[in-house]
């Protein structure tokens, strides 16, 4: 049931890349002004993450969620009932209003879901249960365009319907079904809390730092992208409703496959491979917008460089994912995960208005301007991730996928108890 959450938080702004030039139509609103309803959501969520990294280190992952995911939905019904109770351009900024309130409630969502995945889970299982999370943040991505276009048919605004429906059904789902280990939380107040995560970043700094950048690089990349092909499709191949929902599903369906793939793959693999993934991820990102600058007038190749550009994001991310949640002790792992979140909501959010600004100086500049910024991070990681540290919490046999050390259990005296999930009774599904 964990999965439920990365599942709900991508309908934020994947539901809407293909209802944005109606939404640009019926409010009379460049197509700037309505990419900011994903900046909106995006800067809220990605200010708030930490806040709800560090309350659930405090309070427990269940105990923020599910409050977060009811706000969530809230403010899509906001952005729901805006157009029938309002009228003329005060529409536009209840949007935005609901749209920040949304991303106010995905603060504690996401990241905490990963979490929570790391608490539960060790080793090579870690791995594969975040991969899963990943594609289930993917597979959101590959229904909701086909979702929020197929309601887009009915009236612009029923895709915002939807968010409610859905965040709340994954909140009831998530505080009746999933099972929180015990002994994950600290009690240190936050002068010793902020001391202790000090001590982290002066020990792993580098290498946490350049993770975070490599993991927002391809969530600026896919959402700019996205919210530009998704204007093309409509007023350059006159390509449109459902059909441009299953068009906009191609590259995002890939991703959702090779994130799943990826993070199975690595299961046994992690400590030889994961860094190695996410440059050979970066690596296909750039040849991706090297072909797009190639093709960009073609609407097939086109299509499947970006396909492309979901493969080497499903590559990254799962590999990321697991070094952010295993660099940490249980107790700071919820407010490392979010910081690393807030990086992430950062990319998604400046990727749409930086694609919109870049296309109009012509080709090169998003394409091979993209391409080289895909190279450099690609540098970055090759020079200053130390895979070893990061990967330090699930201890040395890590490294032919066995169990994990003591180094994740009892500390400065604590008793840290961690549950592990029985496979074949379990409550804490990932499905």
């Amino acid at each position: 049931m964990i999965a439920t959450v990365p599942f709900v938080m991508v309908l934020s702004n994947s539901m809407i890349i293909p209802v944005l030039p109606a939404i640009q139509r019926a409010l009379g609103r460049s197509l700037f002004q309505v990419g900011l309803l994903i900046t909106a959501f995006s800067v809220a969520a990605g200010l708030v993450i930490p806040i709800g990294g560090y309350l659930s280190d405090r309070f427990g992952r269940k105990r923020v969620m599910v409050p977060s995911l009811a706000v969530f939905g809230l403010g899509g019904l906001v952005c729901a009932l805006a157009p029938l109770l309002m009228r003329g351009g005060g529409v536009y900024g209840v949007l935005l209003a609901g749209r920040v309130l949304q991303g106010i409630g995905a603060g504690g969502t996401y990241q905490v879901a990963m979490a929570l995945a790391g608490d539960i889970f060790r080793s090579g299982e870690r791995s594969k249960a975040l991969g899963l999370l990943e594609a289930a943040n993917g597979l959101g991505k590959v229904i909701s365009p086909i979702l929020g276009a197929a309601l887009m048919m009915l009236v612009w605004w029923a895709p915002f319907f939807a968010y409610p429906l859905i965040a709340w059904i994954s909140a009831l789902l998530v505080w009746r079904m999933v099972n929180e280990p015990k002994g994950t939380t600290t009690d240190r107040p936050l002068a010793g809390f902020v001391r202790g995560l000090g001590r982290v970043f002066r020990k792993k700094g580098g290498s946490l730092l350049t993770c975070f950048i490599a993991g927002a690089a391809p969530l600026f990349f896919l959402f700019g992208v996205l919210s530009y092909y998704s204007d093309v499709l409509e007023q350059g191949h006159h390509i449109e409703g459902v059909m441009r929902g299953l068009v906009i599903a191609i590259p995002v369906s890939v991703l959702a496959l090779t994130s799943y793939l990826s993070g199975t793959f690595l299961a046994r693999r992690l400590a030889r491979l994961s860094k190695l993934t996410v440059l050979i991820g970066l690596g296909v990102i750039a040849a991706a917008f090297v072909g797009m600058f190639f093709f960009h007038r073609q609407i097939v190749p086109f299509t499947a460089a970006i396909a492309l550009m979901g493969l080497g994001s499903g590559l990254i991310l799962p590999s990321l994912n697991t070094m952010i949640t295993s660099a940490t002790q249980s107790d700071e792992r919820g407010t490392v995960t979010a910081l690393y979140g807030t990086v992430r909501f950062f990319g998604a959010a400046f990727g749409p208005p930086a694609f919109d600004k870049a296309v109009k100086t012509g080709a090169a500049l998003p394409y091979l301007g993209s391409a080289a910024l895909a190279a450099a991070v690609l540098v970055a990681a090759a020079l200053w991730v130390d895979q070893r540290q990061m990967l330090s919490s699930l201890g040395g046999q890590s490294r032919q996928g066995g169990a994990a050390k003591a180094s994740d259990g009892p500390r400065q005296g604590r008793s840290l108890r961690i549950e592990h999930p029985d496979p074949r009774g379990d409550r804490n599904r990932l499905t």
